[in-house]
């Protein structure tokens, strides 16, 4: 019987399983789409769509970087114990090595890329992933920087829990370009900034923070017409904590981030820019589910 593409889009809506698996379990089973069920439940592949709704907030983070190229992804699993496996660990590896190595946008574009020594693509190995080692995942998030004339470094931390991609723009080829970006890239892991520089902070944000200033200083009884002056005095220390060009470099708290910068571009003599960077912190803004043993067992007695 002739395998159509709609047949296979069916039994991936009813299993959750990868298209490849699909496809082979029509064959074998001659196109039947009840037997077909059945085959990928017997290999355990149809188990993946019964996992779906449940919380993946633990993981990794993992980062990698090449000259001018790095890559930056976010995968998650639902328990640290898998976070730790071997097999999960080599599938996230793999992902890193498949961003870094195309010009991939977001996650759906990543998932229709092949992964390396499989036959499946990304969203396939990642249904297969879940099939066989028996818990949720999610790839969630990637970020690939390619600086053309410049640097990426990479930094990870905690056994990725945290990783950093820092992108240095200079036509040098020096070192110490590479060494900087490495020690950026370890700050912005210690110090989350929030913004690159005063002028990517939202105005609506900027506002904000001026009125609560505001608000306290005309609280504390200082007079109106120096409450202006104390809002620009403050409003320079926010821009100092939130942005990174603007924070005190970890390595050097008397120095600007920014300062470090420029030294380093008068030193070799070219322009050096810090031009961006990515911070992602595992599981950041994933709600995790609580559970309350305690209702679970009274439930139970009733």
């Amino acid at each position: 019987m002739s395998i159509t593409a709609s047949m296979v889009a069916e039994l991936r809506k009813k299993t959750g399983a990868g298209m490849m698996d699909c496809k082979k379990a029509l064959k074998e089973t001659d196109g039947n789409m009840d037997d077909a069920v059945d085959f990928l439940r017997k290999k355990g592949l149809s188990a993946a769509a019964k996992k779906s709704g449940r919380v993946a907030a633990e993981g990794v983070v993992v980062v990698s970087s090449a000259g001018a190229i790095g890559a930056l992804v976010e995968v998650n699993a639902e328990t640290d114990f898998v976070a730790k496996n071997d097999a999960f660990k080599a599938f996230v590896a793999g992902i890193g090595d498949v961003v870094l190595a195309n010009a991939v946008a977001d996650v759906e574009a990543l998932k229709s890329l092949d992964f390396p020594g499989t036959g499946r693509n990304v969203g396939e190995e990642l249904t297969h992933q879940i099939a066989t080692i028996g818990e949720n995942m999610d790839i969630r998030r990637l970020q690939r920087f390619d600086a053309g004339e410049g640097v990426v470094t990479s930094y990870v931390h905690g056994a990725g829990k945290i990783g950093v991609l820092v992108e240095l723009k200079t036509q040098s080829n020096d070192e110490k370009v590479t060494a900087l970006a490495r020690q950026i890239a370890m700050h912005v892991a210690a110090a989350s900034p929030q913004y690159l520089c005063r002028e990517d902070v939202p105005e609506a944000v900027v506002e904000k923070e001026k009125e609560i200033m505001r608000v306290k200083a005309l609280e504390s009884g200082k007079p109106e017409n120096i409450v202006e002056k104390i809002i620009l005095g403050q409003i320079n220390k926010f821009f100092g904590e939130v942005c990174l060009l603007e924070q005190a470099y970890v390595i050097d708290p008397d120095q600007k981030v920014g300062k470090i910068v420029d030294a380093l571009a008068k030193e070799l003599g070219v322009e050096v820019t810090l031009s961006r960077y990515e911070r992602y912190q595992l599981g950041e803004g994933i709600e995790k589910k609580e559970d309350d043993f305690a209702a679970e067992v009274a439930a139970m007695s009733k």
